[in-house]
């Protein structure tokens, strides 16, 4: 019986899943098929267990566009731009694009390790230069690439400051985006005025904070303040898309809503 009454509600899941996607297709039925590639690290990836509470901005993206824009989450945890490259993932990514696809590229957190030499770009040095390879690449298939700054880590001092630690990849990133004339999206900038307005209280439940005996990975809990719970992904995918609208950035027609 139990098994009978989970089936039913898998499929009435389904159900109202493919009848919401057909609605909202159908309320703009001239709106052309486009796609957005998402690159980037752990902050946007998906994250396919959904029993533990972490999700990437990127998972949660799609809740508020349109189904006629396709978006294809290539981000992966612990990517730098350098790692990004070295393992063939751009490549591969680079096989699956086409003329007037969307690229969004968002690195930053994992450049920052001085401590890996096989993660570590440094803002002023190779970390712009893997970004300009990329929008450089993208150019050449006719692809439209987009930048976007790290998400700000919830990183308070013991007065209750916000440290601000990737502003200089931030900073590094724009400089690029100016450069190359792409759109660039300040996501560390509004990331960081919120958590910062918020506080460290206020600010907590957008942040992993798992207890004890609870996750067979950290049966001692954890705290975790650069990875995102369910609302703190909804929230930067909120930003970011907001920002598309302020921005009147075309895939702007494609918001099917800011709230979810």
């Amino acid at each position: 019986m139990r098994y009978t009454l989970l089936a039913v509600a898998g499929l009435t899941a389904t159900l109202l899943f493919t009848s919401t996607l057909a609605a909202k297709e159908q309320a703009y039925p001239a709106l052309a098929k486009a796609k957005l590639h998402l690159v980037g690290d752990s902050t946007m990836s998906f994250k396919p267990d959904l029993a533990y509470p972490e999700r990437g901005w990127g998972q949660l993206l799609p809740e508020f566009m349109l189904p006629q824009l396709s978006i294809v989450n290539h981000a992966a945890n612990g990517r730098s731009t350098r790692r990004f490259i070295n393992e063939g993932r751009w490549q591969l990514l680079l096989s699956d694009i086409n003329a007037g696809d969307y690229v969004l590229i968002q690195f930053g957190h994992n450049d920052q390790k001085h401590d890996d030499p096989a993660r570590f770009a440094a803002a002023e040095g190779d970390y712009q230069v893997f970004l300009r390879r990329f929008i450089t690449e993208l150019k050449a298939r006719k692809a439209i690439p987009m930048l976007a700054s790290s998400i700000c880590r919830r990183n308070f001092s013991a007065e209750g400051k916000l440290k601000r630690d990737l502003a200089e990849y931030a900073k590094a990133a724009a400089h690029v985006a100016i450069t190359e004339q792409i759109a660039f999206f300040d996501l560390q900038q509004q990331s960081c005025d919120f958590i910062e307005q918020h506080g460290p209280a206020g600010s907590q439940p957008y942040f992993i904070q798992v207890p004890a005996d609870l996750y067979a990975k950290f049966p001692e809990g954890k705290v975790d303040n650069t990875h995102l719970t369910l609302q703190g992904a909804s929230k930067i995918a909120q930003l970011f898309v907001r920002e598309l609208k302020a921005q009147q950035h075309p895939l702007a027609g494609y918001v099917y809503r800011e709230l979810l």
